[in-house]
């Protein structure tokens, strides 16, 4: 009979190979035969295909280019290994206590883009799983917890490309953009370094269309660039009624859906971005109302290749690659802003390439546009990218980057805006709030407001909730429980119950100013922490309690993994997440 030890390392080779990673070293901590195996193409294949977002200090794709013997594979998965089982911890914590969620937050959000694909994984969770509603999002149920944190990660990293700016480093127009897609990204495709693969594809398709590409002057490569994005519908919106799609702000929408339908400024960057790869010096123009690309000949030559004493700005050429792939005179765009009323005087800055700040500031401008022009549109679950994500985003990135000589006035007035996000649905960014906004406000008077704003979310967050026991007077007097659904009778608005009080425990004024003592049962009735379809937090009497609803929403089942592991469809209720504060609910 062959032993184990007896078989040869191509033999045991192979057998590691239908073994889980996982499983692989905890063989090798127990089996020398196995340990000693030369394996660093196992564990480079491994690290490739068990995680695909790594943290930038990894620096994965210089390690992927050397040879597997020189990089310790091996070590690399185990570190990426012990982060997600630290990883998958705190989340369990962050699922089974209410308090210390922020802390737990900020420890997973400390592995940077290391805790993505554990994140995903719990994102994508089946069905069947108890806590299914807390953890993942698959047509209306949403993955509140997983879902929370991967988007604390995405906004990090996009804020910190604005914060970049602001301090005048230098940062891409290509990743000044995308930024704003982070906001919105959920578990799609289209961060930094996707987006920039999908350009890097555009740009190899466009030179294997032309195979005398790279042999064109500039002009013909910026012609040949436009007509590629044109032909292959990338770039302008093929319906004028869908012009104000909040979806035609965000570059990874434009690049990756079947329609690829974006707004003249986000065609522009496609344009430049695509255009920079193949060698073609390119950048946005801040012209009125529309945005043009300029495309610079290189200095002594202009853009067909022949040497001159200077390059001016007459030799520059205009591109519109949202409408065509033909050129755009300047005398053409000279008349235009001159039928605007424009002074002569002001039309070379106009003319001029925009900076990198002024094309955040003027997509921040676009998104709540968008929002305000649809702002018919209520669905929650449905909508993609979702409005109040986006809004964020554009709030943000217009703290950071303000408008030219309104800089605190602009940050006063969005600051209530944030505040009310931070506390309603984005509460792990609570340190982005330390880190980037407290300090813009240090020495005016709203540092106090979001000092205190952020103390009382940590103090909140820290302390344990009061325990809610139902005894029998209880459970006599408070007749329905956490994680019902039902219907507002006097407004009709679907909702869940999240808590209860055995009686109205608001202040007096609270009292006086919404009339409770002129309820049919007055201030001595059960009332009800009720989380609303509309996303509010509302305080409700029972007596406006219709408990035959009907359906539970769309829109309220993607709000619900905040409090319930998942919906019971024998009982037709949320089975509750918060039992450390109501056990018998």
């Amino acid at each position: 009979m062959t032993l184990l030890h007896d078989l040869p390392s191509e033999i045991l080779f192979q057998i590691l190979l239908c073994v889980p990673p996982p499983s692989v070293l905890a063989i090798q901590q127990v089996c020398r035969k196995f340990n000693d195996l030369a394996q660093p193409l196992l564990w480079r294949s491994h690290c490739r295909t068990q995680f695909s977002y790594w943290r930038a200090e990894h620096k994965i794709a210089t390690k992927l280019a050397q040879k597997a013997s020189s990089v310790d594979w091996k070590d690399l998965f185990r570190t990426r290994h012990l982060a997600d089982r630290a990883i998958s911890d705190e989340l369990e914590e962050i699922l089974s206590s209410q308090t210390g969620r922020i802390e737990r937050s900020e420890k997973i959000l400390a592995h940077d883009y290391d805790a993505k694909d554990i994140l995903l994984r719990n994102f994508h969770i089946n069905d069947d799983c108890e806590d299914v509603l807390a953890r993942r999002y698959e047509l209306e149920v949403c993955n509140y917890y997983s879902d929370a944190v991967l988007g604390g990660l995405h906004r990090a990293m996009a804020i910190e490309e604005w914060t970049r700016i602001r301090d005048g480093q230098p940062v891409s127009l290509e990743r000044a953009l995308v930024a704003f897609d982070h906001f919105v990204l959920r578990d799609r495709e289209g961060d930094f370094d996707e987006v920039a693969a999908r350009l890097d594809h555009i740009a190899k398709a466009v030179q294997l269309e032309d195979p005398q590409f790279s042999e064109a002057a500039l002009r013909h490569k910026a012609k040949l660039i436009a007509g590629y994005l044109q032909r292959n519908g990338i770039t302008g919106v093929a319906d004028e009624n869908q012009y104000h799609n909040l979806r035609n702000n965000f570059i990874s929408r434009a690049l990756q859906s079947c329609d690829h339908e974006s707004l003249p400024l986000i065609s522009v960057i496609i344009f430049c971005a695509v255009s920079t790869r193949l060698g073609v010096e390119a950048e946005p123009c801040g012209f009125p109302f529309h945005v043009y690309a300029i495309v610079k000949p290189p200095i002594g030559h202009d853009l067909d290749g022949r040497p001159v004493d200077d390059t001016l700005e007459h030799q520059w050429s205009y591109m519109d690659p949202f409408n065509s792939d033909r050129e755009v005179s300047r005398s053409d765009l000279e008349a235009q802003l001159k039928n605007m009323g424009v002074p002569a005087a002001d039309h070379n800055m106009l003319l001029g390439a925009s900076s990198v700040a002024d094309m955040v500031r003027r997509t921040s401008r676009n998104i709540i546009e968008s929002i305000q022009t649809n702002s018919h549109v209520t669905s929650i679950g449905s909508v993609d990218p979702e409005p109040d994500s986006a809004f964020y985003g554009a709030l943000w990135a217009l703290l950071i980057l303000p408008e030219p000589h309104s800089g605190l006035f602009q940050r006063a007035r969005f600051l209530p805006y944030i505040l009310e996000y931070l506390e309603k649905q984005y509460v792990f960014d609570i340190r982005l709030i330390e880190r980037i906004l407290l300090p813009i406000f240090e020495g005016t008077p709203h540092w106090q407001q979001l000092h205190d704003a952020v103390r009382v979310m940590r103090l909140g967050d820290s302390i344990p909730k009061q325990i809610k026991s139902r005894n029998a007077e209880i459970a006599s007097s408070v007749r329905f429980k956490v994680g019902q659904i039902f219907r507002h009778k006097r407004y009709t608005y679907q909702a869940v119950i999240t808590g209860w009080d055995v009686e109205c425990a608001q202040s007096e004024d609270w009292m006086f100013q919404m009339g409770v003592d002129r309820l049919s049962k007055g201030r001595h009735q059960s009332f009800y922490h009720v989380l609303v379809e509309d996303k509010s937090v509302r305080y409700v009497a029972e007596e406006n309690i219709d408990s035959t609803p009907g359906p539970v929403g769309t829109n309220l089942m993607s709000l619900a993994g905040r409090h319930f592991k998942r919906w019971d469809n024998a009982s037709k209720t949320f089975v509750s997440n918060i039992r450390d504060e109501y056990p018998n609910d």
